[in-house]
């Protein structure tokens, strides 16, 4: 791709770097193992440090003596929440733990946790020039505090209520009892924080209890006493003696009415009996009376034997007689045996009346007595109710005070924590890790070396290489490698065409061309006089119109096509994004444009020997684009002059405008160019002779070409042939 004169944009030639990086290996690859040394031997001067953990597990614990509903109500207490887990890790870091530890462990007694006393001649310095505080003005239990706490890590293990403690130290033994003295420490805090509370608690419910005691004791007999006073005797426990009484009294009552109307039933049975004739044997109180029944027996002996007789005596026989007389006299005393049996019932029936009025009157009685006890009742209540929350409270302190008696034992009151890992004394370093920092460091300089070298590239600018397509001429050619299928390879091309334009070349092989019919209105505005057929009027139209193509014909040859040369540096100095496409048979547009006359171009694209990228390059006098004529056989890419149609759309899609200096075309070769007849058509006479212009817009337009430009060379392509001089 050829260079541009002047501003013009560079890529980045990652070949180049990549050789670049590649010469220089062996200096890479030297540095790099230096590094890896200097890694090496500072890792193992560097003093080891080791580091250990213990776990504690943040659970409920009660006492192996406790009851399952006591252990159910401490797991479900604050212990589960994860603000009290925190709560816990703030604990373990506490100043009075970590003060505990230190002085079970002597740790003031090692150099380790007071490097300020020996000091180091850097410190002294920074000390000296007041950019460090002297570290002897803090008293030496905290200079132990705060370098035991730069080593200490205590943290929540994540989703869980286990706490870890971490602890880093020079001394593997150290290391390892730090944390286990840490841990024991903190159950031994937890545990005798539970036996404090214990103790505090049967010392206040002592008196408490005692107080509750005589109170209970005195509402007690305040209750008995009123009970006494007003009457309010308890028969079972629960109902005083009057309501007993009406109890008992109504359920008699309803008793001894259900008797009454017992009796008065039976009684209208017998007399129902008595007063029909019908036989009374059916009724329960007859049946049940012992005369009546021998009564019943007697006269069935008499009838059997009258019925024996009657068979061989005749009925005035003396013998019949006296039977039928015994009999009448047997039904008589039955009849009077079942008078007294009514007699009776009815006496029943008037002692049972007797017995619920009786009754009645007492109820009445007792129902006075017992509405003058309700009323008694209230006080009586309002007493009990104070003597019974005396005994419940009394009830309470004294469970919580055998609780917390049971507990005041050590042993009795466990911690709600415990170790579910101890820290053991580690076997290898924690830090410094020698292979892994080697590898680091080995990479780490491999990486740096490169980069510097590749920087070293770039800044001298032998990496960057020029180029000449702009961003719309790279997403052009993204646009065409979707759209537009790649030629075959074809043969080298030959000498440059003598036609006037490559388009004639089309005619010689196809004699048909398709009719493309699109009605387009004549631009109203038509040119009146020399003037407005300048370049620069013709400027004005195209960036009104907002075509985004136009085709130039040039009938006289290279003078037109300097025109519209001269046109397209006018529209890009004018702000728009335009450009060229050489479609001339001399070539003429790329001389003026081009600073290598040999660069790829439309015939090189159109014969597969060049990408579409390749073929865009800058004008050398202003920022419009130019695809040149190029060096392959103008015939051969001629035949895939269909794909010129694919490829104008694609730039049209980058590009404001598309200009297509076709040369002396004619209708049938620019018709090859676009389906479409939405075109602007530009005739490009320095010279207006009228004769050819009129021919030329009258075959345009009959083609179907309504949007025809008359354009005359003027100043601005007497300009552009002096630049090309």
């Amino acid at each position: 791709m050829s260079g541009v004169a002047r501003d013009q944009d560079v890529d980045i030639d990652l070949g180049q770097l990549v050789r670049a990086v590649w010469a220089r290996r062996l200096r890479i690859l030297t540095i790099t193992l230096v590094g890896a040394g200097v890694a090496f031997a500072g890792a193992k001067i560097m003093s080891p440090q080791y580091r250990t953990e213990t776990r504690i597990l943040i659970e409920p614990r009660a006492p192996a003596f406790a009851s399952t509903q006591q252990i159910n109500d401490a797991s479900a207490g604050p212990l589960m929440d994860e603000l009290n887990i925190a709560s816990q890790v703030q604990l373990l870091q506490s100043a009075d733990l970590l003060k505990k530890v230190i002085n079970d462990l002597k740790l003031y007694n090692l150099p380790e946790f007071d490097d300020a006393a020996s000091g180091s001649a850097m410190s002294s310095i920074l000390v000296k020039l007041h950019l460090k505080k002297n570290p002897l003005e803090n008293p030496p239990e905290e200079r132990v505090i705060d370098a035991f706490v730069e080593r200490l890590q205590v943290y929540q293990v994540p989703g869980s209520r286990v706490i870890g403690i971490n602890f880093t130290s020079k001394d593997p033994k150290l290391a390892a009892a730090i944390p286990n003295a840490m841990a024991n420490v903190y159950l031994s805090t937890q545990s005798g924080a539970k036996l404090d509370s214990n103790s505090e608690a049967t010392r206040w419910l002592e008196p408490e209890i005692e107080g509750l005691r005589g109170k209970v004791s005195e509402a007690e007999k305040k209750v008995a006493e009123y009970r006494t006073s007003h009457g309010l005797l308890q028969t079972n426990g629960t109902t005083t003696f009057p309501a007993q009484q009406l109890n008992d009294i109504s359920a008699e009552l309803t008793r001894v009415r259900g008797d009454k109307a017992n009796a008065e039933a039976r009684a209208q049975a017998v007399r129902n009996a008595l007063s029909s004739g019908e036989a009374s044997d059916t009724l329960p109180d007859i049946m049940s009376s012992q005369a009546i029944q021998r009564l019943k027996g007697t006269e069935s002996g008499l009838q059997s034997q009258i019925s024996d007789l009657q068979t061989s005596l005749l009925n005035n026989h003396p013998r019949l007689k006296s039977l039928r007389a015994q009999l009448s006299d047997i039904r008589t005393q039955i009849r009077q045996e079942t008078q007294k049996i009514l007699a009776s019932i009815e006496n029943e029936s008037k002692v049972a009346d007797l017995r619920a009025s009786e009754l009645e009157r007492q109820s009445e009685t007792v129902q006075a007595t017992s509405a003058r006890a309700g009323e008694d009742e209230v006080g009586l209540n309002a007493l009990e109710r104070e003597a019974n929350a005396q005994r419940q409270l009394l009830e309470t302190y004294l469970v919580r005070y055998r609780e917390a008696a049971s507990r005041a034992d050590s042993n009795s009151s466990p911690a709600d924590a415990r170790i579910v890992s101890r820290a053991v004394e580690p076997v290898d370093p924690y830090f410094p890790k020698v292979v892994p920092i080697v590898v680091v460091a080995a990479v780490a300089t491999l990486i740096m070396s490169a980069i510097i070298i590749m920087l070293t590239e770039l800044f001298s600018g032998r990496a960057l290489r020029p180029t000449d397509a702009a961003p719309e001429a790279i997403e052009a050619e993204a646009v065409v490698e979707k759209h537009v299928p790649q030629a075959a390879p074809i043969a080298a091309a030959g000498g440059r065409p003598v036609q006037p334009s490559m388009l004639a070349v089309v005619a010689d092989e196809e004699d048909t061309i398709e009719d493309v019919k699109i009605a387009e209105e004549v631009p109203e505005d038509e040119p009146e006089d020399d003037n407005e057929f300048s370049v620069a009027s013709v400027a004005d139209y195209l960036t009104g119109s907002r075509a985004p193509l136009a085709i130039a014909i040039s009938p006289t040859g290279d003078n037109g096509s300097a025109a519209t040369v001269s046109l397209t540096r006018m529209l890009a100095d004018a702000g728009r994004r335009v450009i060229l496409i050489d479609m001339t048979g001399s070539g003429y547009p790329t001389e003026l444009m081009a600073e290598d006359q040999a660069a790829l171009g439309v015939t090189d694209l159109l014969c597969g020997e060049a990408a579409f990228g390749d073929t865009i390059h800058g004008d050398r006098f202003s920022d419009a684009h130019l695809i040149p004529q190029g060096q392959s056989d103008v015939r051969r890419a001629m035949r895939g002059v269909d794909r010129l149609s694919l490829l104008l759309d694609a730039l049209a899609a980058a590009y404001d405008l598309v200009v297509v200096e076709c040369g002396s075309a004619d209708v049938a070769g620019v018709s090859r160019l676009t389906r479409s007849r939405d075109v602007e058509i530009i005739l490009s006479l320095p010279e207006v002779e009228e004769t050819i212009f009129v021919a030329l817009m009258t075959e345009f337009q009959a083609a179907g070409y309504e949007r025809v430009v008359l354009m005359s060379g003027g100043e601005g392509a007497e300009q552009t042939l002096g630049r090309a001089a």
